[in-house]
């Protein structure tokens, strides 16, 4: 009984710190997408271009189904829009939307064609010459999601900028001297989390935020 209470804590720490621990991350990756613009730009235009001639390559020598494959590399122009102005964007416009949506069904529509695969019926293997179909292995699935279908994705959504955060932040200098301040789109949620629990753990008589109500 105890073992089995001790497994559920061990899951539930474990989970609290993968969830830290990827929070942390996108943080970081969003400031140093911050201090380098440029060339985030021109890596995720060249990958979202090598991602639909794979795709391509795909169909023409794997065998994977034109309609899907097809659908996919549209969804690659899609997200290659996100990139026209960037990194800003607009949370409520057409293409961010359309891009979301189009995330989702690709993942469901190549979960759907990898889990249940072709297979030809009994009169058609029972034929001379029969050839099986390949039935791709579990690494070759995982490979095919993590790098086709969910990395640009997420490095989009490291990469882009919230646009109600993007107005011009002037700071006072003697000089009279202002600059811009972007806030990435996976920064200014990973703050407003942060904010969330430190307001829930302060209505709870704890506080997690050591630097709260210093002046500095």
């Amino acid at each position: 009984m105890i073992l089995i209470l001790l497994a559920y804590i061990g899951i539930l720490t474990g989970f609290v710190f993968l969830v830290l621990s990827i929070a942390s991350g996108l943080y970081y990756l969003s400031e140093l997408v911050e201090e380098h613009t440029e060339p985030t730009k021109r890596f995720l235009t060249k990958v979202i271009y090598g991602d639909m001639v794979i795709l391509f390559l795909l169909w023409a020598i794997d065998g994977l189904p034109f309609k899907l494959t097809m659908f996919s590399i549209v969804s690659y122009y899609v997200y290659l829009q996100n990139l026209k102005k960037f990194p800003y964007v607009q949370l409520l416009s057409p293409i961010f939307l359309g891009s979301c949506i189009l995330v989702i069904a690709n993942h469901f529509l190549w979960f759907n064609h990898f889990h249940n695969p072709y297979i030809p019926p009994l009169t058609e293997r029972l034929r001379a010459g029969y050839v099986p179909p390949v039935i791709p292995s579990f690494v070759e699935v995982c490979s095919f999601f993590g790098l086709l279908i969910w990395f640009v994705p997420f490095a989009l959504f490291v990469s882009l900028s919230a646009h109600d955060n993007l107005l011009p932040t002037f700071t006072e200098s003697e000089e009279g001297e202002h600059r811009h301040k972007n806030n990435g789109l996976a920064k200014v949620l990973v703050g407003r989390l942060r904010d969330t629990i430190y307001n829930i753990s302060r209505q709870l008589g704890y506080e997690l935020d050591r630097s709260y109500g210093r002046i500095i």
